[in-house]
Protein backbone atom coordinates (compact mmCIF):
# COMPACT_ATOMS: atom_id res chain seq x y z
CA UNK A 1 0.00 0.00 0.00
CA UNK A 2 1.30 3.34 -0.74
CA UNK A 3 1.71 5.55 2.37
CA UNK A 4 -0.85 8.12 2.64
CA UNK A 5 -0.25 11.55 3.90
CA UNK A 6 -1.24 12.13 7.72
CA UNK A 7 -4.79 13.35 7.86
CA UNK A 8 -5.73 12.04 4.60
CA UNK A 9 -9.68 10.61 5.25
CA UNK A 10 -10.46 7.65 3.21
CA UNK A 11 -14.57 6.79 2.74
CA UNK A 12 -16.13 3.77 0.92
CA UNK A 13 -18.80 4.51 -1.61
CA UNK A 14 -21.81 2.30 0.24
CA UNK A 15 -23.80 0.00 -2.34
CA UNK A 16 -22.22 -1.09 -5.66
CA UNK A 17 -20.31 0.94 -8.39
CA UNK A 18 -20.17 -0.07 -11.93
CA UNK A 19 -16.47 -1.54 -12.62
CA UNK A 20 -16.45 -0.19 -16.30
CA UNK A 21 -16.00 3.28 -14.55
CA UNK A 22 -12.73 4.93 -15.04
CA UNK A 23 -11.10 8.36 -13.76
CA UNK A 24 -14.10 10.77 -15.04
CA UNK A 25 -17.04 8.26 -14.29
CA UNK A 26 -15.57 7.86 -10.27
CA UNK A 27 -15.09 11.45 -9.87
CA UNK A 28 -18.05 12.40 -10.84
CA UNK A 29 -19.64 9.79 -8.23
CA UNK A 30 -17.34 11.37 -5.52
CA UNK A 31 -19.05 14.68 -6.36
CA UNK A 32 -22.91 13.57 -7.27
CA UNK A 33 -23.25 10.77 -4.98
CA UNK A 34 -20.79 11.34 -1.97
CA UNK A 35 -20.89 15.29 -2.37
CA UNK A 36 -17.39 15.85 -1.96
CA UNK A 37 -14.61 17.10 -4.36
CA UNK A 38 -12.39 14.47 -5.85
CA UNK A 39 -9.10 16.46 -6.18
CA UNK A 40 -9.65 16.95 -1.69
CA UNK A 41 -6.54 14.68 -1.47
CA UNK A 42 -9.41 11.82 0.33
CA UNK A 43 -8.87 8.29 -0.69
CA UNK A 44 -12.65 7.05 -2.10
CA UNK A 45 -12.96 3.12 -2.27
CA UNK A 46 -15.54 1.85 -4.50
CA UNK A 47 -16.52 -2.32 -5.04
CA UNK A 48 -18.67 -3.69 -7.78
CA UNK A 49 -21.72 -6.00 -8.09
CA UNK A 50 -20.00 -8.89 -7.72
CA UNK A 51 -17.55 -8.32 -4.40
CA UNK A 52 -14.45 -9.25 -5.85
CA UNK A 53 -13.43 -5.93 -7.58
CA UNK A 54 -12.72 -2.43 -5.93
CA UNK A 55 -11.22 0.51 -7.05
CA UNK A 56 -9.46 3.16 -5.18
CA UNK A 57 -9.47 6.67 -6.48
CA UNK A 58 -7.18 9.69 -4.89
CA UNK A 59 -5.77 13.06 -5.78
CA UNK A 60 -1.86 13.75 -5.33
CA UNK A 61 -2.04 17.24 -5.86
CA UNK A 62 -0.81 17.11 -9.23
CA UNK A 63 -3.07 14.23 -10.91
CA UNK A 64 -5.74 11.51 -9.97
CA UNK A 65 -4.65 8.25 -9.18
CA UNK A 66 -6.77 4.82 -9.40
CA UNK A 67 -6.18 1.50 -8.16
CA UNK A 68 -7.89 -1.72 -9.39
CA UNK A 69 -8.40 -4.68 -7.24
CA UNK A 70 -9.48 -8.44 -8.07
CA UNK A 71 -9.84 -11.36 -5.41
CA UNK A 72 -9.03 -14.49 -7.07
CA UNK A 73 -11.25 -15.96 -4.40
CA UNK A 74 -13.66 -15.12 -2.04
CA UNK A 75 -15.01 -11.11 -1.45
CA UNK A 76 -14.14 -7.48 -0.06
CA UNK A 77 -16.12 -7.11 2.92
CA UNK A 78 -18.82 -4.08 2.47
CA UNK A 79 -21.57 -1.91 4.62
CA UNK A 80 -24.97 -2.86 4.17
CA UNK A 81 -26.02 0.58 2.96
CA UNK A 82 -27.27 1.12 -0.19
CA UNK A 83 -25.92 4.81 -0.37
CA UNK A 84 -23.83 6.98 1.53
CA UNK A 85 -20.27 6.78 2.42
CA UNK A 86 -18.41 5.71 5.62
CA UNK A 87 -14.96 6.58 7.08
CA UNK A 88 -12.37 3.71 7.56
CA UNK A 89 -9.01 4.48 8.91
CA UNK A 90 -5.77 3.11 7.82
CA UNK A 91 -5.53 0.07 8.87
CA UNK A 92 -8.81 -0.67 7.99
CA UNK A 93 -8.14 0.11 4.26
CA UNK A 94 -4.69 -2.30 4.61
CA UNK A 95 -6.89 -5.09 5.91
CA UNK A 96 -10.08 -3.88 2.90
CA UNK A 97 -7.28 -4.73 0.16
CA UNK A 98 -6.33 -7.92 1.84
CA UNK A 99 -9.69 -9.03 1.56
CA UNK A 100 -9.87 -9.49 5.92
CA UNK A 101 -13.02 -8.38 7.63
CA UNK A 102 -12.04 -5.37 8.59
CA UNK A 103 -15.48 -4.84 10.54
CA UNK A 104 -14.93 -7.51 13.22
CA UNK A 105 -10.90 -8.26 12.51
CA UNK A 106 -9.96 -11.48 15.22
CA UNK A 107 -6.24 -12.18 16.64
CA UNK A 108 -5.54 -15.93 15.23
CA UNK A 109 -4.81 -16.46 19.20
CA UNK A 110 -5.96 -14.92 22.46
CA UNK A 111 -3.65 -12.91 24.26
CA UNK A 112 -1.17 -14.71 27.04
CA UNK A 113 -1.76 -12.00 29.79
CA UNK A 114 -2.67 -8.39 30.29
CA UNK A 115 -0.03 -5.72 30.88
Amino acid sequence: MIGLPAGTRIWIAAGVTDMRCGFNGLAAKVEAALEESPFSGHVFVFRGRRGNVIKVLWSTGDGLCLLSKRLERGRFVWPQADSGKIHLTQAQLSMLLEGINWKQPERTWPPLSVL
